[in-house]
Order: structure tokens, then sequence, then C-alpha cells
């Protein structure tokens, strides 16, 4: 894989200053720094970056409020010394979270993480609807998946379990946003924030719930999803 680009955004020269030199460590990594979270949001609005490390509590603008404008090509990893933040963080659909003073192991383990999800879009079999199967991480495996068997997904904190028609269903380390940009689009929706359904196998629905075929429990749908569900719904052939 090519080389990622990433943007670090903090207030804090000396933050930056780790971060650049983690970066040159682990090879790989094109990074440009900005102390002045506007600016770096200018350039990442501009350039669209794989990777964007991003510090929370800086003087002129909250991380968490820059990172639900991000753009959606881009990986978060959030980047700063308050942990209480943490929750919120992975709330913005973050790779992972850092807490300063930063460990290079610990660095190197969320870009790696990071590169899995940058590799995994880069490589989609097909970008188009018309892809068969997508390829996920169970533990150290790659699992080749028919887009057909998968019954729903639901996401597990910062994991996602793939259910599956044939009843081998994965648990993989990828968040449910990720998961769901290599979905083809004409036939999944998001319907709640941890929940992923195939439009085929839509039996029943409402504002408020969803009932997939062959399967007793509702599935849940989130308020801010309700009127993009109803109005996609409503247009297929149930």
């Amino acid at each position: 894989m090519k080389n990622i680009s990433c943007i670090a955004i903090d207030d804090e020269p000396i933050a930056l200053l780790v971060i650049s030199r983690f970066c040159e460590r682990k090879g790989g990594l094109d990074l440009t720094t900005f102390s002045e979270p506007r600016l770096g949001l200018e350039e990442i609005l501009r350039r669209k970056p794989d990777l964007v490390f991003l510090d929370i509590e800086m003087n002129s603008i909250s991380g968490l409020d820059v990172a639900k404008i991000l753009p959606k090509e881009c990986c978060l990893i959030f980047t700063t010394a308050h942990a209480q933040y943490a929750l919120n963080g992975f709330d913005l659909d973050a790779v992972d979270f850092l807490h300063k003073p930063i460990a290079y192991d610990r660095f190197e383990h969320a870009v790696n993480k990071a590169m899995h999800f940058i590799e995994i879009r880069h490589n989609k079999i097909s970008k188009d609807n018309t892809q068969e199967t997508i390829v996920v991480k169970q533990e150290y495996n790659s699992v080749s998946i028919a887009v057909s068997d998968i019954f729903y997904i639901e996401a597990l904190e910062n994991y996602i379990k793939i259910f599956r028609t044939n009843g081998n269903n994965i648990i993989s380390r990828i968040n449910i946003k990720s998961i769901y940009e290599i979905l083809p689009k004409n036939r999944f929706l998001r319907v709640h924030r941890s929940y992923i359904i195939p439009i085929d196998k839509v039996e029943q629905f409402s504002k408020q719930e969803i009932k997939l075929k062959n399967i007793s429990i509702p599935i849940p749908v989130g308020r801010s999803y309700a009127k993009e569900v109803y109005t996609v719904l409503s247009h297929k052939n149930l």
C-alpha cells in the first residue's frame, strides 16, 4: 500500500513534535502538522487525508466539533490528556483514542488499526454496487464474506458482529462506520448507530423498528436515521 497521508492538529507544539517523531519511526506515514486548528481543518477539507490525529481540548475550538465535520474518507485518532473524553471520541467513530503522554507502542497499535481500515477501503473488490464479497479481519485472519450471506451487522463498542445466514457469525475489530463504507450502498442501510441491515431481508418496517425475515426480535431504528430509513424502504418492493 502507498504511503498514508496524515494531518495532525494540536495547539501544543511539543505534542506535534512527538507525533512527528513517532510517524518517522513507524514509516510509511506522510505527516503535515498544524498548531492552528482552523487552518488544519481547512487543509483536511481540501486534501481529505487518509488519517487525522486530533487533539480534543484546544484553546480556539474543540476537537470534538472538528471531528463532526471531517470528511467521511478520513480515519480519526484522538490525542488528548483528558481521558474523560474517550467515550465521546468513540461515539464519533474514532479508530482509537491516545492518552497523553503517548507511548510509542500505543501509538503504533492505533496506527496499525487505522492502516487496516484504510487498506480495506483502498482494496475493495469493486467500488460499485455490484460487488459480491467483502473482506474483514477476524483476529489475525482475513475472512471473505459473501454480501448475500450478511443477515445484519451490530456494533459492539469498537468491534462489530456480522450475523450471517449460514450461522458462522464473525466478530471483527472495525467500527460500524468503516464497515458501512465498504458495503454496496444500494443493498444495505444503516438504521441505527449500532445496526446495519440488508434491504432485501426487510419484512416489515416503521420509523421505530424493522423486522427482518426469519428473526423474531426487531431491529431498532435510531431517531436520526428514521427519515432516511422510511424514505428508502418506502420505495422498495418489500
